[in-house]
């Protein structure tokens, strides 16, 4: 019985429900939750001037960040082809959400090439830069690079919930977030990056937005009540990843 269970949850069916009742209770804290939002007005207000936008996020900060998305503007997240990604997508296209399949490993050229293609065509992308497996809460080049070849400017979105749980084990140490609190949404300032910026001009770019980020979301759980949260730790890797690299 256990062993169809698993099954019937691995199916596409399985994964379908699963991100249909995840959604449901997204939905749920959002609606719930009593909100101080900063920053969203503005960035439509952005939006509006600049067709598309790259925009980014902490790993641990992904539950909620698609809330405050207007559905009407189009906006294709980059998603692991893998199954917690297509949970994720699930969850995604009940928020409005499209994904572009990809990662680091795997479809990484294609998925360079789609992203440029959504920018180019007025629609945002966003990108998860400490994703899959970390350093959490560091801010890999990758946006910045898409910035700078396209002209668009990037956005980081952040939240805290009071009476969240932190899931301490997780690598990202994930914020699960419970209804009826208190929240904070936030989202920065636009990032334009020159398109003539050097490597280190680049680097520079990055440690600022970096910077931002993780100040805006320290101050936000500060607000709320909630332990800080480090920067840097990684995920562990599997049984299976050891024993590839040992056969390398």
């Amino acid at each position: 019985m256990k062993d169809l269970l698993k099954k019937i949850l691995k199916s596409e069916t399985g994964e379908a429900f699963i991100g249909h009742v995840a959604y449901l209770y997204l939905k749920f804290v959002g609606l719930t939750t009593r909100w101080k939002v900063s920053g969203v007005r503005e960035t439509y207000e952005m939006l509006d001037k600049c067709g598309s936008m790259i925009v980014i996020g902490w790993h641990g900060r992904t539950l909620e960040m698609p809330y405050f998305w207007n559905k009407s503007r189009p906006l294709n997240a980059l998603v692991s082809p893998h199954r917690d990604g297509r949970l994720i997508v699930n969850i995604l296209k009940k928020f409005g959400i499209g994904n572009i399949s990809g990662s680091s490993n795997k479809n990484s050229t294609e998925a360079a090439l789609e992203l440029m293609r959504n920018l180019q065509q007025n629609n945002s992308i966003a990108i998860i830069p400490d994703g899959p497996r970390g350093p959490s809460m560091k801010l890999s080049m990758s946006p910045l690079f898409y910035a700078q070849k396209s002209g668009k400017p990037i956005i980081g979105i952040t939240y805290s919930i009071a009476g969240s749980v932190v899931i301490a084990k997780s690598w990202d140490r994930m914020l699960v977030p419970l209804p009826f609190h208190r929240g904070a949404y936030s989202i920065t300032e636009p990032f334009f990056i020159p398109a003539d910026a050097t490597a280190e001009e680049l680097e520079q770019y990055r440690q600022k937005i970096e910077t931002i980020l993780n100040e805006l979301t320290w101050k936000l759980d500060r607000d709320m009540g909630l332990p800080y949260i480090p920067q840097g730790t990684v995920a562990k890797k599997s049984r299976k990843q050891i024993k590839a690299e040992k056969g390398k």
